[in-house]
């Protein structure tokens, strides 16, 4: 005899709306959710089963609680996945060339499923993150035009609509914020590169709002190479200044040449 069909429990049902918005990016990492009250009355459920779901939510790590009884957005790669990172970075700087080869693929297939799968809400968020690039850029300080960027690219995650990518890639964009990966004022600080990054970013961004995937991978990869040889270059001249900053301070110890 088949099982009786049993409606879904109003908890449960709850608890699988959330982790869908979590899951899909509309919660992001961090975000604080609404006090209980009103999240019961936007739900129109009552507390206790709320209550109940974010329990549930909370026991399975997708939820975390914080000061004042507020509930926040748990990343769901957290400090397993990037402490190790972290300290492997901060005893192998060279490993930052390797996050930039694996930037750069995935920049790529972003940008490409960007294109490809981005709707209009997806392209109006990502108009706006060129266009809060294109206005800090103005600034003498490059400090927001760097965040900008990160922003940027986020919003290319998004729209590419792969879960997977989205949420390793939110993961490393906070470390990337911290400068982890790079010194990112240090890169913006050269000559000239603000404007080359600036036209780079503008391209993806073009090829995407013209739903060009090809284009749109293109010019992400291109964006990606053209950083780190530019880390690279400036690898190179800051090795030659430290040789240069050392003969000068042996010349103060040794007795006085012939």
């Amino acid at each position: 005899m088949a099982e009786p069909i049993r409606p879904a429990k109003l908890a449960d049902t709850i608890a699988d709306h959330l982790e869908q918005l979590i899951l899909e990016g509309s919660l992001r990492p961090g975000e604080r959710l609404l006090a209980e009250r009103e999240l019961a009355q936007r739900f129109d459920v009552s507390r206790p089963s709320l209550r109940e779901a974010l329990d549930k939510l909370e026991r399975r790590g997708l939820l975390q609680s914080g000061r004042g009884g507020a509930t926040f957005v748990a990343p769901l790669l957290g400090e397993g996945f990037t402490e190790p990172l972290y300290d492997a970075l901060a005893s192998r700087p060279e490993t930052t060339f390797d996050y930039l080869e694996f930037r750069c693929f995935v920049e790529g297939s972003a940008a490409y499923f960007a294109a490809l799968r981005g709707t209009d809400i997806d392209r109006t968020m990502i108009r706006e993150g060129f266009e809060t690039m294109e206005a800090a850029h103005q600034h003498d300080d490059p400090s927001d035009e760097a965040e900008a960027d990160a922003d940027f690219h986020l919003a290319v995650y998004e729209a590419s609509h792969n879960l997977v990518m989205l949420h390793i890639m939110r993961s490393l964009s906070d470390m990337f914020r911290k400068d982890v990966f790079y010194n990112r004022a240090k890169l913006y600080q050269r000559q000239g590169v603000r404007e080359l990054l600036l036209e780079q970013h503008r391209a993806v961004y073009l090829a995407i709002m013209a739903g060009d995937p090809e284009a749109a991978r293109a010019a992400a990869e291109a964006h990606i190479v053209f950083t780190r040889d530019a880390l690279q270059e400036i690898a190179k001249a800051d090795a030659r200044l430290e040789v240069s900053l050392r003969r000068i301070a042996g010349s103060d110890v040794v007795a006085a040449r012939k």
